[in-house]
């Protein structure tokens, strides 16, 4: 009596073969663990140069002659004159010392430093590993497509800097917000990639958690790019009350200019209001995320996921309403600007987790 064999059987990677790709695994995912460690800095470092009104003090673009700072007194005096040239020192900063000058140069000097620094760690190991056979074909694309992202993101950069250097006091808001919300997706990439790469204690989710999971990401980069509108337009240094905003829970003058369009984008009080909807939005959604997944995937790990992300948007609702409300200082401010980076690492590593684990390649797809 002969035994039927599935034509998948036959294409089996051996268990030796696993291993390997196992291991590899492992060694990649470290490697972008490292590089999302340095993301996660630039981003902090980032809302600091933003904070402290520091991101106009470098006011050229050297990529690779701006890795070195000034050492001696007569090149920090070049700086300095350079900086008092553009209109941020003119009309604000006029007076400022030379050590005050110091103070801010530092914040945007580490933000590029970081910024170069995950290229070079994005970059070498990457040509290692795909040098020494150590990347699955499938991951090649990917990490191609990540590293390119993150030398466009150098370039938006400076597009958002020299937005500053001629007419405004500080960047454009329109330019600050492109150039988080790519920094963002980014960060979800390589957050994403690494996901896949871990092993996975439980099996994919229902396909409605699935994209419901990939929806919140979406959901949380839009409230992401809505506070990088906030900042660019000092909005929360007004309107400074909780629940109530102006008085009332919708203020007036909301589209006070015109066209109307504009005002969700040059309003202060148009954005702020609107990024506080964004926030009581994608709390909802969370909510009912997690019921969802609760009703459809009882007692599993997507389901205590889902639940952690809610308590960690209430966390990050709670920093920001702090922070509104004592008129953002620098420790509130850069707290709520780091729960907005654990909030989105959070929610694309739960996105990737619904999936499942990366399958295996087929022993032909490994031979080819």
């Amino acid at each position: 009596m002969s035994t039927a064999v599935s034509p998948l059987s036959l294409d089996l990677t051996p268990a030796s073969e696993q291993d390997r790709i196992l291991h590899n695994r492992r060694l990649v995912r470290t490697w972008i663990y490292v590089v999302i460690v340095f993301l996660v800095a630039i981003f902090i470092v980032g809302g600091g140069t933003r904070l402290t009104g520091s991101g106009l003090s470098i006011t050229e673009w050297k990529p690779i002659h701006g890795v070195i700072p000034p050492f001696s007194l007569a090149e920090w005096e070049e700086e300095f004159a350079k900086y008092r040239e553009i209109p941020q020192y003119q009309e604000l900063n006029r007076g400022m010392s030379l050590d005050e000058f110091k103070g801010i140069f530092w914040w945007e000097w580490a933000h590029r430093l970081l910024a170069r620094s995950v290229g070079v760690v994005m970059a070498l190991p990457l040509i290692f590993f795909w040098a020494t056979g150590r990347l699955e074909r499938s991951l090649k694309p990917k990490l191609l497509g990540i590293l390119a992202l993150g030398g466009l993101q150098g370039a938006v950069g400076w597009w958002m800097v020299a937005s500053g250097l001629s007419e405004l006091t500080s960047v454009s808001q329109y330019r600050l917000a492109t150039h988080l919300t790519l920094a963002c997706i980014i960060f979800v990439a390589t957050v994403v990639t690494a996901r896949s790469l871990a092993p996975h204690t439980a099996p994919a989710a229902d396909r409605k958690v699935q994209r419901f999971a990939g929806w919140m990401v979406v959901a949380v980069l839009a409230q992401i790019y809505l506070g990088a509108l906030v900042a660019g337009l000092h909005a929360g240094l007004t309107y400074n009350t909780w629940p109530l905003m102006d008085g009332s829970l919708i203020p007036g003058d909301l589209f006070a200019m015109h066209p109307g369009i504009v005002n969700f984008f040059e309003n202060p009080k148009t954005v702020q209001f609107v990024h506080r909807l964004g926030a009581y939005t994608v709390l909802i959604l969370a909510l009912i995320h997690a019921f969802q997944t609760a009703r459809l995937a009882p007692d599993s790990t997507h389901a205590r996921r889902a639940t952690l992300l809610v308590i960690l948007l209430l966390g990050q609702a709670a920093l920001g309403i702090t922070a509104l409300v004592l008129v953002v200082p620098f420790s509130w401010a850069i707290l709520h600007h780091a729960g907005a980076i654990l909030v989105l690492g959070f929610t694309a590593a739960h996105w990737r987790g619904t999936k499942g684990a990366m399958p295996l390649p087929t022993a032909s797809a490994v031979r080819h």
